[in-house]
């Protein structure tokens, strides 16, 4: 298996609001690491670009997941269960995203085993820093786990 720091970083952003996927989508590709960020409409759309790379062999596997918690079709929190309870996807990163200062949300977030709960951003700069901090943690300081896919 090839070093996974040699590669560029695949991010999967489960997005819900392109007015915020978009500007989280472009910080990411402006960072100085070679990553390539996915953005799905919804978390439908997640899951069955998840099985998608699962099935063909030649799409990278995301390294991470950036989930919008809140979703027009199914609910955040059904993603991060049906991720969690997949015997391949369990040990793929997921950092969750969300609006609202609800604990509740939080507390359900980690009970379902998302890897972190974050506030999405509100203004550009926000964006940038949420894309260097998620960076510098997940792809400079964290040894992702390896994803064997069939």
């Amino acid at each position: 298996m090839s070093d996974p720091r040699s590669e560029p970083f695949e991010i999967l952003l489960v997005g819900a609001d392109p007015n915020d996927d978009h500007p989280i989508r472009d910080a990411f590709e402006n960072l100085p690491i070679d990553s390539c960020v996915t953005v799905t409409d919804d978390a439908t759309a997640g899951l069955a670009e998840l099985e998608r790379r699962q099935t063909d062999e030649t799409a990278p596997f995301p390294a991470l997941v950036l989930l919008d918690i809140d979703q027009p079709s199914i609910d955040g929190h059904e993603f991060l269960k049906a991720v969690k309870a997949d015997p391949v996807l369990v040990r793929l990163p997921v950092i969750v995203l969300t609006a609202a200062d609800d604990p509740a949300t939080v507390r359900e977030s980690y009970e379902l085993a998302a890897n972190a709960s974050l506030s999405k951003p509100s203004s550009p700069d926000e964006f940038d820093s949420l894309a260097e901090t998620v960076a510098s943690f997940w792809f400079e300081q964290v040894l992702l786990p390896p994803i064997d896919t069939p």
